[in-house]
This record gives structure tokens, C-alpha cells and sequence, in this order.
């Protein structure tokens, strides 16, 4: 038996989930203990300051410095418009007048007799964080946010692009081991979540995407249809921030790798249900993992606190994931784990294991290139 924790993805019915919602910059709190909020309900909120232009009223207009109140129509803290008229010359005899405008809108900040300039702080940038899941509020970050627990499925891939999105889960093809295709798209799947067996092709997300989809989730991708789709590669930073109109999840690896069948049969379980998903992803330092949440309806019903998990040990006949190269992706069954050192491919010795994959070949891996599927 293996004598350390392993970390692996969760595929559950039904467990006790707690999200983090934290603002960027410090900020307001609009949420207490104990509320039940709704995916769209606003936990924190806060104002990223504007930008401050400056306005060179003397040199504008002529004038010393020291003499710019003297011109100016606006004082500190006043409102102005774009083009809005800040300082102005009568010259002689009414003629020949000169004016400094405000190149944005925003708030006078500062009046400078050293320079002559003006200070017009554009208007903030609110910043707002959802609840992202239904659920209830079990701890306030001061300043930052909130954790919300809620209580529902969970389905963890290990790929993903695009970031937070809801929709309807609907089910798209008959069998995991089929192909999403863009003839299974049909014109009516706008706000829904599609969900493939194998792997998805680029034509399909393009369609999907064309009617209003906000995701899809297959069990693989090849990576040259992903790079076709987001118009470049993907590099090892975390992923999520892409400008793409829906959400692409991969629940076991790249290329045409089968869906397996617990976590279709789960999904084709909750079709027509309301699902939030996100498809950040991070495998290095920090893991973070693409995933599908589909709460309870009520969620009234959550616990009063989550229950203890357990934790998972690697031994015979566990399920695993491998996540490096030259097996990522690929699933199998731990066969055996020799207990001495072996050296592998980078001349460093290490832990292995050895794994029968789905296409009935032992593969020998270090035992931290494997994650254990979670099923509860």
C-alpha cells in the first residue's frame, strides 16, 4: 500500500463543495454568515481606481503657473464631462479667448500652482464577484470575499479552457465512446452545456459557439483542433482567461480518449439541470482543476458543516490518472508497486508504479506522475 496521500479528481453525485470568491484588490464584503445566495448574487465588490489624466492648463492657455485659479471654471472635487470647458482667458476685449478642456470624463483630484496642470481622475472600474454556485455562506474574508459551501455533483477534468460560465447540461451524444461532431449540434442550444463522449472536433465548438453554447465537455481533444480553435498554442501558465464565447472541458486527456463511463453515465443523470463550470486550469504548483458543479436545488439542505473526507491511498487495483508525459491523460489500474527506488528517464531515482492502461499496456510510471480518481 502506498504510505502517502495522492490527490486525484473528483467524479461524485453528490458531496460538499466550498468555493472561495476573493476580490483582486481589497475591497467590500456584501454578504454575512449564514446567507444563501444564488450564483449571480454579487459576495464582494470593489472600485479599481481610474485613471489620473492630466490637464496642462498654463501651458494651454498661456499663462504663469501661479496664475491658474485665476482661469479656472472647476475646483478640487468638482464633476467634469469629456470636453467639458476647466479654465479659460477672456483676452482682449473678449477676443482671442483661450480655453483648456478635460480630455475625459471624471473628478478634478488636484490643481497644481507649481506646474499648472490639472488632475481629472477618471471614473472607477467596479469590480464585482459572484457567488459563481448556489449555496450558503460559511465565512466572510474581510475585505476580500467569502467561501461558499453548497452541496452537490462535482466533475473534475484535467483540461480546460475558457472561464465561469451556467448553463443547461444536455447530453449530445448516445455512448461515451462517440464522437462530438457538428452534425450532433443542433440550432437551439444557446445558454446550454454540451456534453460529448470522446473527442470533440473543432467544428463542433465552432457551431456550438455560433449558437449560443456557453460550453462543452468531451472525454478528450487533439491538440491541434484546441490550437485551431483558440488561433495559438497553449503554454503552462494557468489557463481561463481566454477571450472565447464558451468553455471547453476535457475530462481525460488529449486526443480521441473515450469519456469513462462513470462520469457519462453521471452527466446523462443530470441533463437539464443547471451546472456552473470553469475551465481554468493549472497542473503545476497551485493545481487548479476545470470543473462541473451542479448543486442541490435546495439549498437549504446543506449541512451545517462538510463532512471529513477521506483521504485516498494508493494500492492494488486503484484507479489512476497519469498527468506527465509520455502517458498524459491516459487512465488505467495499478497492478503493482514495487517498493525499491527505480531509476527513470531523467537518471533520477524515484517510486514507481506499474499501471495496466485502458488499451491493456503496463505502463511503469513515478508514482507523483498519478492521480487517483476520486468516487464517492
Amino acid at each position: 500500500m502506498g504510505t502517502a496521500y495522492t490527490p486525484g479528481l473528483t467524479v461524485s453525485a453528490n458531496t460538499v463543495i466550498l468555493k472561495t470568491r476573493r476580490l483582486p484588490i481589497k475591497g467590500e464584503v456584501l454578504v454575512q454568515e449564514g446567507d444563501l445566495v444564488q450564483p449571480d448574487t454579487v459576495v464582494a465588490r470593489a472600485l479599481l481606481p481610474g485613471i489620473l489624466q492630466t490637464v496642462r492648463v498654463a501651458q494651454t492657455l498661456g499663462i504663469e503657473p501661479k496664475q491658474i485659479h485665476s482661469a479656472l471654471t472647476v475646483k478640487e472635487g468638482d464633476t467634469v464631462e469629456k470636453d467639458q470647458v476647466i479654465a479659460e482667458t477672456k483676452g482682449f476685449l473678449g477676443l482671442f479667448r483661450g480655453v483648456a478642456k478635460s480630455p475625459v470624463a471624471g473628478t478634478v483630484e488636484l490643481i497644481s500652482e507649481v506646474t499648472g496642470h490639472v488632475g481629472v481622475r477618471q471614473p472607477p472600474t467596479v469590480i464585482d464577484v459572484n457567488a459563481y454556485v448556489q449555496g450558503r455562506v460559511v465565512k466572510v474574508l474581510p475585505q476580500e470575499g467569502a467561501v461558499i459551501e453548497t452541496q452537490g455533483a462535482l466533475i473534475q477534468g484535467i483540461f480546460g479552457v475558457g472561464g465561469e460560465r451556467r448553463g443547461a447540461l444536455r447530453v449530445m451524444v448516445s455512448s461515451p465512446s462517440e464522437t462530438l461532431t457538428a452534425q450532433h449540434i443542433p440550432n437551439d442550444v444557446a445558454g446550454q452545456i454540451l456534453v460529448g463522449g470522446a473527442t470533440v472536433e473543432t467544428s463542433a465548438i465552432q457551431r456550438a459557439a455560433e449558437h449560443g453554447a456557453v460550453g462543452v465537455v468531451a472525454g478528450g481533444i487533439r491538440d491541434t483542433d484546441l490550437i485551431r480553435y483558440l488561433g495559438r498554442d497553449i503554454g503552462v501558465a494557468i489557463t481561463g482567461s481566454e477571450d472565447i464565447p464558451l468553455s471547453i472541458i476535457v475530462t481525460e486527456g488529449f486526443g480521441a480518449i473515450q469519456m469513462a463511463n462513470r462520469t457519462f453515465r453521471l452527466l446523462k443523470s443530470l441533463e437539464g439541470k443547471t451546472a456552473s463550470i470553469n475551465g481554468a486550469t493549472q497542473i503545476r504548483a497551485g493545481v487548479i482543476r476545470p470543473e462541473i458543479i451542479v448543486p442541490l436545488e435546495d439549498p437549504s439542505r446543506l449541512p451545517e458543516s462538510p463532512p471529513a473526507r477521506q483521504a485516498q491511498l494508493l494500492d492494488i487495483g486503484s484507479a489512476v490518472r497519469i498527468i506527465r508525459e509520455p502517458y498524459f491523460g491516459r487512465l488505467g489500474t495499478v497492478v503493482e508497486l514495487p517498493p525499491e527506488l527505480m531509476e527513470i528517464e531523467s537518471g533520477t531515482h524515484a517510486r514507481v508504479l506499474k499501471a495496466k492502461l485502458d488499451d491493456g499496456t503496463v505502463a511503469v510510471v513515478p508514482r507523483a506522475n498519478v492521480e487517483i480518481i476520486v468516487e464517492e
